[in-house]
């Protein structure tokens, strides 16, 4: 158990912080799905509307240091290549 004043408040800002990131994530997370999902349907225009709001997210959350700039470019990219790959196989 932490004793000083500025240990205390560590703890604190280190809870809120956790929650905080862990919003994120799930955000993420659940625009990934909807993306997965909407490549799975074969649905190439809703993939792209999900993939452009799911871009947007991971821009914002990777100015914080929820997620490191080159982890949400990665994400990106890998996304993407599977989008541009299904439109060349639906022509």
């Amino acid at each position: 158990m932490a004793h000083s004043l500025s240990a205390k408040k560590r703890i604190r800002q280190n809870e809120k912080h956790r929650a905080i990131n862990r919003s994120r994530k799930s955000q993420i997370k659940t625009q990934t799905r909807k993306y997965l999902e909407a490549l799975a349907e074969g649905n190439v225009e809703l993939a792209r509307k999900e993939l452009t709001t799911l871009t947007s997210k991971l821009d914002k959350i990777s100015t914080t240091s929820t997620l490191h700039k080159n982890t949400a470019a990665r994400i990106k990219s890998r996304l993407t290549r599977r989008l541009n790959k299904m439109q060349t196989k639906t022509g």
